[in-house]
Parts: C-alpha cells; structure tokens; sequence
C-alpha cells in the first residue's frame, strides 16, 4: 500500500483524508443517512443548494439532517459574496461542520445562473465568495473546482484559483481532475467524456503544500484511493459511493484507524429500518428512502432481486417498510458470508 500523505493541520478542521462528493438527486439527508450506517468516519457532503433556496426556500425542508450524518459539509451554488455569506451563516447555524463553494458543476442550470464550473473563468470573484464567506462563519470555508473549463490552459486556471482562494482564506481545496466542457458536452459526458489528469492534480499539491489538496473523479476502489494519497491529502468518491455503497465498508479501518468491525449489509438494513419507519410516520415516500439502497448487494447472489422487487414495489401508494424487509430476504445472509 502506498505511503499516505498526513495532511496540513488546520485545527479544527473536519478530516478529509476520505468523503462523500456532493451529488445533485442523489446525497440527500435519506441517502447520508444511509451511508453513515456503512461509514461512521467519512466526511458527507449536501447535494449543491443555490443561495436563492437556502436564503428564500423552507429552510428546515432543504437543510435539515439528522444528528448522526456529522460530520456533515454543505455544498452552496453562488456567486454574489453577499448571499453566499447569509447564506453560509444560515448553514452554520443548522450546525453543518464545513461549508462548500461549488466551482466545477457543468449544468446548464449553473451557467445560465452564473455559478459551478463557469466560475473557473473568474477566480477574483470566487476568492470575493470565499473572503465574504469566512468573515461571516467560524466553520470551514472550502471549494470544489474542476482543473478548467472549456479552452483554458489547466497548466493555468487551477494555479490561478487556488492561489486565489488560498489567499482569501480557503485551506482546503477539492479538485475534480477533469476539465469542464460548458459548450458541446452534457452535464453527463462531463462526467466521463474528458480525460482525468490526476498528474495535475498532483502537481498542485507539490507546489502548494501548506494548502489541503483533494482529488475527485474517476476513483472505483479503496485501492485506488489509497494509490492517490501518496500524492494529496484526501480522496473523494462520487458516483461509486452511491452505486456501490458496501465499498465504503471498510473506509473507518483503513484509513481512519478505527478497529470496530462494520455493519454487515443485512445488519446496515435492519439499522436503516427505524429511521424509514419514521420518515413514513412523517408523510414521507417509501421511494425516497429506498432508490438510495438499490445497489447494497451489488456483485451478490440475490442482488438483482433484491433490486427490482423494491425498483416495483416501493414506488407503489402507501407501500410500507415491510418492502425492504421483503427484499432483504431475497439475499441469502449465508451466501453472502460464504
């Protein structure tokens, strides 16, 4: 296994070595929730909130997170200082651990609202962001950039902003090591269709060593994570997270030092089952709490099963928790333990 880097000590700072990207439908307080079942020690991040939403918008519904989740980081889409800083000041007041400033989102959304990967063009105005957001909470300040968009030199841009930030008092710095394509690619292709150049990546943390550096993109395994923090000082894991949330199993051991032994897929089930009974209690949809477990038994014998019997039956009006249970039995303990 490789060395891992121990990163800059930034006091009270949540630890970075291992999280849980921002993903837009998919990171929500169901789906945190879930996941710290598997992961007590990861850091877990929000799905973007615009600042229009959090400031304006039913703040309980859109912000509120269980005590459990922490540490727990909010992801903001802006770019007025102003309204990111109430903004940020409303966040620390729910009791989020770090706020985040997204620099690298792709969609159409971003673009035509100007925030996301389009900031990456103006990296005076995202250190502005920034400043304004650390005079107005006590909490972390971090960004999530990609190494560029559309035809700038990364060789450039990333440098550029993360001096800038670094300057403004952002110690942290989460980098998607791809660029973003605003004019030609979807927001899906963006995902996959430019290359990954982690070596960028990893040329910043070489001449930036007093700041955090993180990587994102493409990152599968835990050996591959464990391969990127001979280089940086964190990994982050997006869509395998979610896809495959068992690979986080054993993320407290191996990178935490922690020695308690994980929740078995079953026993993370039945764990989960008290806060679904709840949430229903409350008017909330089976579906919104089940479409996050879809891909628990992912490699298992029964995990298709167990996949379209809650894929069919959870959606269904007034569908119970006992859906899940039913599932569960369609993957046998033993097999699985074999």
């Amino acid at each position: 296994m490789p060395a891992i880097r121990k990163p800059p000590n930034h006091g009270s700072m949540p630890n970075h070595i291992f999280s849980i990207a921002p993903m837009m439908d998919w990171t929500d307080r169901h789906d945190r929730f879930f996941l710290r079942l598997i992961t007590r020690r990861s850091l877990l991040y929000t799905e973007m909130l615009t600042t229009g939403a959090v400031i304006h918008g039913d703040r309980q519904h859109l912000l509120g997170f269980d005590a459990s989740e922490h540490p727990v980081a909010i992801q903001l889409g802006g770019s007025e200082p102003g309204a990111l800083a109430e903004a940020a000041r409303i966040a620390e007041d729910f009791g989020y651990d770090e706020v985040n400033l997204n620099v690298g989102c792709p969609s159409d959304r971003v673009q035509s609202g100007r925030f996301g990967a389009c900031l990456m063009r103006e990296p005076e105005l995202v250190a502005r962001c920034v400043a304004a957001m650390k005079k107005a909470v006590s909490i972390p300040v971090t960004v999530k950039c990609r190494i560029g968009v559309d035809e700038q030199d990364p060789a450039q841009a990333l440098p550029t902003l993360a001096q800038m930030v670094r300057d403004a008092g952002c110690k942290t710095l989460v980098v998607h090591a791809r660029k973003a394509w605003l004019e030609g690619l979807s927001p899906k292709e963006n995902r996959d269709v430019p290359p990954l150049e982690y070596e960028r990546v990893y040329a910043l943390k070489q001449a930036m060593p007093d700041m955090e550096i993180l990587i994102n993109g493409g990152i599968l395994t835990l050996d591959d994570a464990a391969a990127h923090l001979a280089h940086v000082d964190g990994v982050m894991l997006g869509r395998a997270a979610y896809q495959t949330p068992y690979v986080l199993a054993d993320v407290d051991r191996r990178f935490y030092g922690d020695t308690r032994e994980p929740l078995t897929r079953h026993e993370v089930l039945e764990a989960f089952m008290p806060y679904v009974e709840r949430e229903l209690a409350r008017g909330i949809h089976l579906h919104s709490m089940s479409r996050h477990i879809l891909g628990l038994f992912q490699g298992m014998p029964g995990a298709r099963a167990f996949r379209r019997y809650i894929s069919e039956n959870a959606p269904k009006h007034g569908a119970t928790a006992e859906v899940i249970r039913d599932a569960m039995a369609l993957v046998s303990k033993e097999l699985i333990a074999a």
